[in-house]
């Protein structure tokens, strides 16, 4: 079964946080994830929820996006995001 990271991002330093998208991308695709929507407009359909970013990724199962999430590889990427954006970040299994 598929498993989803969704996450919001609010980027505070932009011209570090490209660094963190490089060594992102390749973290993802290493643990047999996929970016689904990475960063494009949004529209607000219902509520009050106005994301910053958006980035949807999509991993084969549950337990490989908890295996890329505590990886090494994404760890180096994990600490500039934290310095460079705030984050809301949630694991989510499919249907």
């Amino acid at each position: 079964m598929a498993a989803y990271v969704v996450v919001d991002i609010e980027v505070l330093e932009p011209v570090e946080y490209e660094e963190y998208k490089n060594l992102a991308a390749p973290s993802v695709t290493a643990y047999g994830g996929r970016y689904v929507v990475r960063g494009g407009p949004t529209e607000v359909l219902e509520g009050d929820w106005v994301p910053n970013r958006l980035v949807v990724l999509e991993f084969p199962t549950v337990a490989q996006a908890q295996a890329w999430w505590a990886s090494p590889e994404y760890g180096v990427a994990k600490v500039i995001r934290q310095r460079t954006a705030r984050t809301n970040m949630v694991l989510v299994a499919g249907m």
